[in-house]
């Protein structure tokens, strides 16, 4: 997501960062560029407007210009209003109501509300330890309801039932019942959608307002669909009492329009962002870190959340236990780290993160988040026998040749993927022999001064 944004802003920025002196003339040219990226990126053109004129006023005044460093002053001026755009802080669920807490999930056919459903249920369930039950009163969709309930199953939720031929008010009315009588905490009320905004929809999902009286009402919409997004979820914002929208596909949408324009547009706060099909891609909206990754300065503090989440900390430990009393780093480790990677996402989820990707060249950032990567270097480990995993130096020509046959790879991928194994088990044993200095001298040797060993061409 944003990536043709970021290249563009952090481009036009980066020229300004080091400058002793700005004029409004340089600031002036710099702005035309911002409003350019923006509108490329299918910003919608009233949010253009807004953002340049709230960046001009502060960028023209002593802010900026009297700053002894105005060009860094001049981006942190540009990060913030594109925080507040987006709506400066994340919005959390109103959950503190009586139990359950009904939330109704909207919006068009196709823009992901079932599976937003299941994504949502197992982050409530996870993440804020609440008794989940969901319920599709989706009655014309066919295998709407088998879908549903596949989604819970996978995610521990509890699946209230419901056929093609009872009316939506009546299998919402029904489920608050038994979801009263289990003690759920929240229940998740999954709707049916159309092509496009008609008055038979809009007047269904009002009666299932109506009868359910949602805490939460939020609309899921489909970022890739760009000022669409905004504009559609602006016709539901005026039908009904949203409190929140969920942006869906957010992985295909290399521009970002979508993210920059919903809250501004329909005054509701974006809550969660969606990415991919897997039922752990939903993440809390954060308007400031996502200014800040816009910007190529990146997102440590998602990152970090995003390890303590996902890491498994039993592996982890052993690990380091093995390091501290020196015994060798072999295959089978290397191997748990990358699975480790790929449970996070994968390289390229992780490199999103970090601050100065956008100025990486495209076809070496392809080669290494193109998501074939880690999967393909596991698969080598994995056509090792265990002997080798724990010896890498029996490794021979031969015995490479029979690897990258076993793993359908090149010789020329195994020499890689060991050449790697050979630079993580130098530093696991500078940690081991020198503490944290000796880990960050291995780095420094391992970077060279230009950036991780892996993106070297």
């Amino acid at each position: 997501m944003f990536e043709s944004l970021t290249q563009r802003l952090s481009g036009t920025l980066q020229r300004l960062r080091g400058r002793g002196r700005l004029t409004e003339e340089n600031i002036r040219e710099s702005l035309r560029e911002v409003r350019i990226a923006l509108l490329e990126a299918d910003v919608a053109l009233p949010v253009v407007q807004a953002l340049i004129e709230r960046i001009k006023v502060r960028a023209v005044g002593q802010e900026v210009l009297k700053s002894l460093t105005p060009g860094q002053a001049l981006i942190k001026v540009v990060r913030d209003e594109l925080a507040a755009v987006m709506g400066s802080g994340a919005t959390d669920l109103n959950l503190n109501v009586p139990a359950p807490a009904v939330i109704l999930m909207a919006g068009l056919q196709g823009a992901g509300k079932t599976t937003t459903v299941g994504k949502l249920a197992k982050h409530l369930r996870e993440r804020r330890k609440k008794k989940v039950m969901v319920v599709s009163c989706d009655v014309y969709r066919p295998a709407a309801i088998a879908q549903l309930e596949t989604l819970a199953g996978q995610v521990g939720a509890i699946f209230h039932p419901s056929e093609a031929g009872q009316k939506p008010e009546a299998i919402a009315r029904a489920a608050i019942d038994a979801a009263r009588k289990q003690f759920v905490d929240v229940l998740l009320v999954d709707t049916a959608g159309r092509l496009a905004i008609d008055q038979a929809m809009m007047e269904e999902i009002k009666a299932l307002h109506a009868a359910v009286a949602p805490v939460e009402t939020l609309f899921v919409v489909d970022s890739m669909t760009g000022q669409d997004a905004a504009n559609t979820a602006k016709a539901f914002a005026e039908a009904l009492p949203l409190t929140g929208v969920v942006l869906t596909k957010t992985d295909g949408d290399a521009r970002g329009g979508a993210a920059l324009s919903v809250r501004y547009i329909t005054g509701r706060p974006i809550k969660f962002i969606g990415v991919g099909e897997k039922p752990d891609g939903l993440d809390v909206f954060h308007p400031d870190r996502v200014a800040s990754r816009i910007l190529d300065m990146g997102d440590v503090l998602s990152l970090v959340e995003q390890v303590e989440r996902d890491l498994d900390k039993d592996k982890a430990a052993k690990l380091a236990e093995k390091v501290v009393k020196g015994k060798k780093f072999d295959l089978n480790d290397m191997r748990d780290q990358l699975q480790q990677m790929q449970n996070m996402g994968g390289l390229g989820a992780l490199m999103d993160k970090l601050p100065g990707m956008g100025q990486i060249p495209e076809h070496l950032k392809a080669q290494v988040t193109g998501g074939k990567e880690i999967p393909r270097m596991i698969a080598i480990i994995n056509s090792m026998t265990k002997k080798e995993r724990r010896h890498p130096a029996l490794l021979n020509g031969s015995r490479r040749a029979r690897i990258a046959r076993g793993s359908g790879t090149q010789p020329a991928d195994v020499n890689k993927l060991l050449k790697q194994f050979q630079q993580m088990e130098k530093m696991m044993s500078k940690l081991s022999g020198g503490g944290m200095k000796g880990l960050m001298r291995g780095m420094k040797g391992m970077l060279g001064g230009k950036g991780p060993g892996f993106m070297k061409p």
